[in-house]
């Protein structure tokens, strides 16, 4: 996976085969990125990245300026992968982890996030209840937004936080903002 563009463009997360993840593929990433760069300032943001397997959308926030990222996995060579990562490119300072199932993470105090990544396996069975503990208990800052990969098994348009939708081919994004009905 290679960081697309900032501070940090053109450097490769090299993932070892050893690791069980699903990186965000490049396409959806750009996407997803594009998204960002157009409708909400990323500079300073404070990151949240669940489910953060090879650290990919977790790093590309800081190398476009986000002040700061807590990356959460539930296997500790993700984790362990994530901080060697931030040792090789210098942002060790910039970012924080947490080893834990994200259901029980986000039974914590909540802390608010300008922006949370999220990017479970598809068939997740806590969904529902995730997107709801995140846009109702404190975890979206004022004007913060849920950026929620999935797949087409699942349907969010109706939810009263979900602004924005897009297909990136098997990948879905639905993005949820900290307020209902607020037009994107």
């Amino acid at each position: 996976m290679r960081i697309i563009t900032g501070t940090l463009k053109g450097r490769q997360i090299n993932i070892p085969n050893t690791l069980n993840v699903r990186p965000t593929a490049a396409r959806t990433k750009e996407g997803l990125f594009s998204i960002l760069d157009a409708r909400k300032y990323i500079r300073n943001a404070n990151i949240l990245d669940l489910f953060a397997g090879s650290g990919n959308l977790g790093f590309e926030a800081i190398s476009r300026g986000a002040s700061k990222v807590l990356f959460v996995d539930n296997d500790r060579r993700n984790i362990k992968h994530i901080e060697s990562v931030g040792r090789e490119f210098n942002v060790s300072d910039q970012i924080r982890t947490a080893t834990s199932p994200v259901e029980k993470f986000l039974e914590g105090m909540p802390l608010p996030y300008d922006i949370i990544f999220s990017d479970p396996p598809y068939d997740y069975e806590y969904m529902h209840e995730m997107i709801e503990t995140i846009t109702s208990d404190g975890w979206l800052a004022e004007n913060g937004w849920l950026i929620l990969e999935h797949d087409k098994r699942h349907d969010f348009t109706d939810h009263p936080h979900c602004s924005y939708y897009k297909e990136y081919g098997r990948t879905h994004v639905s993005i949820f903002l900290d307020q209902p009905g607020i037009e994107f």
